[in-house]
């Protein structure tokens, strides 16, 4: 589901801290009224295993567990995957796992890593280069005092709680800081007050039509005068139609295939290869049954 190294592009400004009056925002990748496609009510029901929670570090010191080895929950909602960003307060490194210890100015947690030893033995033979945060060995990059986005799961043992990090990078970008925390307040904004009501933020999306009015690349109607998605501001035009397309055409589970996205949108193969690539890299979709069917990701 993640990209091996997931973008550094974080959307445009955001105006206004009222939640329901959004009138100047820039995308950010995570805002916008399609948030109810897949989504359960605000604080009902449960998420996909697949669905990926943005969130601080409170959030995971303070998610509740009805029992032991029960699934964690931030606002009611059960949480498996969750991702966050914090300052590397300290490394330490052990035979079997490096643990860093992350504060976001929220609160602080331990995230743990598995060394895979069997790849760290074959890596100089292979040619490997250490430190992409996969586990292999310590990032040069991942240094104390410098930031880090870690994707992973929250786990408890002997009633301390660490995330077990699927990936750990750094934040080449401050900017992603910032992001974050908004998409955060966001998603929790979602789940405690409810969603947007109907046209809510449409003065945003009037400020923002300009973009409509770019060539649609050629392919007769394209976006057929209809204002992108706020997740897709920050993509171009082709892939905002490619999102479009997954968004509003009826699939099953596995998603659509390449063939049929270009059929329905009237694009050429090698044009929607291209979109999906960058929608993929800015993780809003994920292949499904093979490199060519995709999904939607939503969260």
């Amino acid at each position: 589901m993640l990209t091996s190294k997931p973008p550094p592009d974080y959307g445009g400004g955001y105006s206004t801290t009222s939640y329901g009056a959004q009138g100047g925002m820039g995308g950010g990748g995570f805002m916008g009224g399609s948030q109810g496609g897949s989504q359960p009510t605000a604080g009902k029901g449960t998420l996909s295993k697949d669905t990926l929670r943005p969130c601080t570090i409170k959030q995971v010191l303070e998610a509740s567990q009805p029992f032991p080895d029960a699934e964690f929950k931030i606002d009611e909602v059960e949480v498996q995957q969750l991702t966050f960003v914090g300052q590397i307060r300290n490394i330490s490194t052990q035979t079997t796992n490096i643990t860093y210890k992350l504060d976001d100015g929220t609160g602080s947690v331990e995230v743990k890593q598995w060394v895979d030893v069997e790849a760290n033995s074959h890596a100089p033979s292979l040619g490997l280069i250490a430190g992409g945060g996969d586990g292999k060995k310590p990032s040069s990059q991942l240094k104390e005092g410098e930031w880090a986005r870690v994707w992973g799961r929250l786990k408890a043992f002997n009633n301390r709680r660490h995330v077990g990090a699927h990936v750990i990078r750094p934040v080449t970008d401050k900017m992603e800081i910032t992001y974050h925390l908004l998409e955060a307040t966001y998603v929790h904004l979602y789940f405690t007050k409810g969603p947007l009501e109907p046209g809510a933020g449409k003065g945003a999306a009037d400020a923002g039509g300009g973009m409509n009015g770019q060539a649609d690349g050629g392919y007769g109607n394209g976006d057929m005068g209809m204002r992108p998605d706020m997740k897709t501001l920050h993509v171009g035009v082709n892939a905002r139609r490619v999102y479009q397309c997954l968004k509003e055409i009826p699939q099953s589970n596995e998603g659509l295939h390449v063939q049929n996205i270009a059929a329905s949108i009237k694009m050429p193969v090698t044009d929607v290869m291209k979109a999906g690539d960058e929608l993929l890299a800015n993780s809003l979709i994920f292949t499904t049954v093979d490199d060519s069917t995709w999904a939607l990701l939503e969260f």
